[in-house]
C-alpha cells in the first residue's frame, strides 16, 4: 500500500530549527527513517516537503483523488489555514494528524487549536520523529 508522509513549513529544516524543540534528526535522515519504517510493516511510503501552501493542498487533492493514506504534519497551518481544513475534509482513506512537539503543550495559545484534527483518523503528538513510525504502523494495520 502506498502511504504519503506530507510536512508543511519549515520541517525542511529538521535538525537545524529549535532542536530543543524538535530534535537533532534532519529532514535527509526524516526521509530515509520513514522509507524504512514503512518498508518494515509492508508500506511504500513517499515523503514529501513544501514551504508553499497551495502545493500542500494539491498533495492532498490527489491523495482524495488517489484514496491513498496520509500522514500529515502541516505545522503552523495545523492552527489556521481553512484551505488545509477543506483539503482534509475530502480524504476517503485514513489520515494521521502529526506534530514532532505536542502542540497543546507548548506556550503559544495559538498553537492549541486544530483545523486537521476533525479529519484524522487518529492523532500522534510529541512523540519527537519516532512519531512517524508510529503513525505507519497505525495506517500498516487498518
Amino acid at each position: 500500500m502506498k502511504v504519503l508522509v506530507l510536512n508543511g513549513p519549515n520541517l525542511g529544516r529538521l535538525g537545524r530549527r529549535q532542536p530543543e524543540i524538535y530534535g537533532s534528526t534532519t529532514y535527509a535522515d526524516l526521509v530515509s527513517l520513514c522509507q524504512e519504517w514503512g518498508a518494515a510493516v509492508g508500506l511504500d511510503v513517499e515523503v514529501r516537503q513544501t514551504n508553499h501552501e497551495g502545493e500542500l493542498l494539491d498533495w492532498l487533492n490527489r491523495a482524495a483523488d488517489d484514496e491513498t493514506p496520509v500522514v500529515l504534519n502541516a505545522a503552523a497551518w495545523t492552527h489556521y489555514s481553512l484551505a488545509l481544513y477543506d483539503a482534509c475534509a475530502q480524504l476517503t482513506a485514513p489520515m494521521v494528524e502529526l506534530h514532532i512537539s505536542d502542540p497543546k503543550q507548548r506556550p503559544e495559545e495559538f498553537r492549541h487549536h486544530s483545523v486537521v484534527t476533525p479529519h484524522a483518523a487518529t492523532e500522534i503528538v510529541g512523540q519527537g520523529v519516532d512519531g512517524y513510525r508510529q503513525a505507519l504502523e497505525f495506517l500498516a494495520g487498518r
